[in-house]
């Protein structure tokens, strides 16, 4: 997602932080220190899964082939939480001065040109190594190419797509906001809103409300937008205690998702260091809220959030199977970092020559849709 910084909207007692343009508005560049949190993201679920989920794909159990490594690796499932975190911040900033139709535009030609790709090519790999998962149906991976397969209760083409349909879900929410026009107060009862319906949803049970509410991912959402209203009007007690509000929470429900991940993991792993990261997350986030990060913005940075989407579509399955039939061939220690530089080698191509060329295009004849409609 690029997060090139919209124009910035003063609001009386709230102070704006620098650089700021004369008439306050803020100079547009990208936020590096979110593009290096993002790559940083998708190597945690890369580790995760070639280190410590019980794939199959390596012919005993990662813990006992990688007694050092697995155990940091067991922990990169969070990196899932500091996407949405990430996803919150971006997607606010992303929504400030547009319509509701340009903000579709942005969503769709940000997720689908890759994904698409990403489909196309787990479905090859499967269908001719299909020694690690099965091949998928060819029905199956036709209904993937619209990435509903899990409202529609189709098997995923790669398990890595279940956080989309979280990511759509969170789109269309914050597009109610984005169609009445966003703004600083709209944002915050937004934030409110969805917090207090989520806590209903969960004390009541209410299974269709809990589908669209994510009672139990909201708080990251809802920490990111807030972490995204303080970085372009300042910090203020009221943004403060949501995130706080956010936080506690996402502690409290820290220990059933780990322990979810453990059962695919099949062994158990301390507490403590999910804790941990997840406050580092949520202080990252804070410092690139306050400006403290604004001297980050190395050129290779940005390269690095431009891989990040294409490396986490294409790293599990596909990964699993070089992993399947390389182990043997090259030690475990050459193999495992050459399968993460050719993934991330896969990413950039995927970039470079699919994702932009087809997200242009998509998003040409989009807005010309759009035109036709409001002109017919």
């Amino acid at each position: 997602m690029h997060s090139t910084l919209p124009v910035q909207q003063e609001h009386p007692g709230r102070p704006v932080l620098p650089p700021c343009r004369a008439g306050g508005e803020r100079a547009r560049h990208r936020l590096g220190a979110l593009d290096g949190l993002r790559l940083g993201a998708a190597l945690m679920v890369v580790a995760y899964h070639y280190l410590a989920f019980g794939s199959g794909a390596w012919p005993r159990s990662p813990h006992t082939l990688f007694p050092r490594g697995h155990l940091p690796a067991s922990y990169g499932w969070l990196g899932v939480q500091l996407f949405f975190l990430i996803s919150g911040f971006v997607i606010c900033l992303s929504g400030w001065r547009r319509g509701l139709a340009e903000f579709a535009v942005s969503r769709i030609t940000r997720l689908y040109p890759a994904y698409w790709f990403a489909v196309l090519a787990v479905t090859v790999v499967l269908w001719r190594w299909p020694q690690v998962n099965p091949r998928p149906g060819l029905r199956d991976a036709a209904v993937n190419l619209t990435m509903l397969q899990e409202p529609l209760g189709v098997e995923p083409v790669d398990g890595v797509y279940w956080t989309l349909w979280v990511e759509m879900r969170f789109y269309l929410l914050f597009a109610l906001v984005v169609w009445r026009g966003l703004s600083y107060r709209r944002a915050v009862g937004f934030c409110l809103v969805w917090a207090f319906a989520a806590l209903v949803a969960r004390a009541t049970g209410a299974e269709p409300l809990s589908t669209v509410l994510m009672p139990g991912d909201c708080w990251y959402f809802i920490a990111g937008i807030s972490f995204c209203l303080m970085y372009r009007f300042g910090p203020n007690q009221a943004l403060w205690l949501i995130i706080g509000g956010c936080f506690l929470i996402t502690q409290h429900d820290l220990l059933a998702a780990q322990g979810r991940a453990e059962g695919y993991m099949g062994h158990k792993v301390p507490h403590w260091p999910a804790a941990l990261l997840l406050t580092l997350f949520f202080l990252a986030l804070a410092a690139v809220a306050l400006g403290w990060t604004q001297r980050l913005e190395w050129r290779w940075l940005s390269t690095a959030g431009a891989l990040t989407y294409p490396l986490y579509l294409l790293h599990e399955r596909i990964g699993w199977v070089i992993i399947k039939h390389g182990d043997g061939r090259l030690p475990r220690y050459v193999l495992l970092p050459a399968l993460v530089a050719g993934m991330l080698m896969a990413a950039w191509l995927v970039h470079r020559w699919v994702e932009r060329p087809l997200a242009r295009r998509v998003g040409d004849s989009m807005r010309k849709a759009v035109t036709a409609i409001r002109s017919g």
